[in-house]
């Protein structure tokens, strides 16, 4: 019989362990307390002990505090702005979304157990990441593509393992002006996804590494008060602003992503402004590079990006346009123009919907069996018999409706439509629609455990498992471990 692969093998022991982990931690009730006499009223919530001892130590009671401690009581910090429409925990994030840029006016609140254990979480500056690792049944049986980062059918994988070094700036304030800065390491299979053409891509362009390292983000922040009510200006690799969805495994409703973000841009490399004028209306420009490319790839080209965000006063609605990408169109390597739509709606306190929908399009992309080759990582046009070359449209739209059961408990189920009418963007010219149902699970603030139903249908041909059905059914969970 042949072995595993040692990677998932490798997998299968850390999924293993931490799901274990996951499992005792949710299991595990705190120990009732001896009887004391009566507090005086009004009572005082108890403070979690200091920590103490090795680091080791520090770090084991830091995450024994966040599984099995009280909740905490303590109020939240002043924010600047309107109140936060959302629970975060359990969904990924409390405000309506905007893209690559902290959310003017709420304070950094993260803290993990890394930095409670370096030094007490006492630091602006610092580092902090997950493991997340994955596995999926399919009835797929060699690729799951078109779906994205559960790609390899029937296997257990690391899908990220993810390093940040950050300090935010203090945008609460409105006296000074304030700093901040991002790096982010990532290394898993998710890296097929992430990587910019120029930055360590010959892993995946020339090698098609089944596991790879991508240095992500990396960028400054310099915030400016006295502008509107603030204005954050954002110069390096930071992730292309539109959508519902993210690159990185939290800051998603679910484990796997739709087809309208798996095709979509990743990263851009410029400048980007975000300027708050009021708290209904936030406004951001951007000049970058283009989609995916590094500065010093011949690929990159002056690219346009311009937003608009508009809440309403009852921060029960949020729509936010984007022009993403903006330059002659002509093909090169992910040369996406891009025009997004995403509208927030809550519905009660428990209950609210995301929906994005957009249009994009390459002009002069290489017509599949023409003279001209498609660039690598790229797939050609399905043009009209005797062209060597024509505009490549995509639209697509999709929407998730989420309904939280606890602080630490919601489900959602995701629709999903894709037109790819020239193929370009999954290799087939076809129209996709995808469903999936799924629910999330914490345990304190460090694991998250996202498992999910998924099925999606091709119309017009037959993509799945490397060009042999039209359907694909998949069952698939994740856990995210944070440090």
């Amino acid at each position: 019989m042949t072995k595993p692969p040692r990677s998932s093998f490798c997998t299968l022991c850390i999924f293993v362990l931490l799901a274990a982990l996951a499992c005792t931690a949710s299991a595990q009730q705190p120990a009732v307390p001896a009887a004391e006499p009566p507090a005086p009223s009004p009572a005082v919530p108890a403070e979690p002990a200091p920590l103490s001892g090795t680091f080791f130590s520090r770090l084991t009671q830091a995450y024994h505090q966040d599984w099995f401690g009280p909740a905490s009581t303590a109020p939240a910090p002043p924010r600047r702005g309107q109140p936060s429409p959302l629970d975060s925990s359990p969904f990924p994030e409390s405000d309506w979304c905007y893209g690559s840029s902290p959310v003017i006016g709420e304070p950094d609140t993260t803290t993990y157990p890394l930095m409670s254990a370096i030094n007490g979480a006492a630091s602006r500056s610092k580092i902090y990441g997950w493991i997340a690792p994955s596995v999926n049944g399919s009835t797929s049986s060699h690729s799951n593509a078109p779906a994205s980062y559960d790609v390899y059918a029937n296997r257990l994988e690391l899908n990220q393992a993810v390093l940040f070094a950050e300090r935010l700036p203090d945008t609460v304030q409105t006296s000074h002006l304030d700093w901040g800065y991002h790096l982010t390491a990532l290394y898993g299979t998710d890296y097929r996804f992430t990587t910019g053409k120029g930055y360590l891509s010959s892993q995946l362009l020339d090698h098609n590494h089944q596991y790879g390292f991508d240095p992500l983000l990396e960028y400054l922040d310099l915030y400016l008060p006295h502008l509107g009510q603030g204005m954050n200006i954002r110069v390096g690799r930071f992730a292309s602003i539109p959508g519902i969805e993210a690159p990185l495994a939290p800051g998603n409703y679910a484990f796997s992503h739709s087809l309208v973000y798996g095709v979509s841009p990743t990263t851009d490399t410029g400048i980007l402004a975000t300027l708050k004028l009021t708290d209904h209306w936030l406004l951001q420009l951007g000049l970058t590079g283009g989609h995916d490319v590094a500065l010093w790839t011949s690929d990159a080209k002056p690219s346009a990006t311009a937003c608009v965000s508009y809440t309403t006063s009852s921060v029960n609605d949020n729509l936010y346009a984007c022009a993403n990408g903006i330059n002659d169109g002509k093909y090169a390597y992910n040369n996406l123009q891009q025009y997004d739509l995403t509208w927030y709606h809550k519905f009660s306190k428990s209950i609210h919907i995301a929906t994005e929908a957009w249009y994009m399009y390459q002009r002069e992309v290489p017509a599949l069996g023409g003279p001209i080759q498609p660039q690598t990582n790229t797939n050609a046009a399905h043009c009209l018999p005797g062209q060597i070359h024509c505009t490549a449209p995509e639209y697509a739209v999709d929407n998730y409706l989420q309904k939280e059961l606890s602080p630490h408990n919601f489900v959602s189920f995701r629709t999903d439509f894709l037109n790819d009418k020239k193929g370009q963007r999954t290799g087939y010219a076809t129209r996709y629609s995808e469903n999936t149902i799924l629910w999330t699970h914490w345990i304190g603030s460090t694991i998250q455990f996202r498992p999910e139903l998924r099925f999606e249908h091709a119309w017009d041909a037959q993509p799945y498992d490397n060009g042999k059905h039209p359907s694909q059914f998949t069952a698939a969970a994740d856990l995210i471990y944070h440090f």
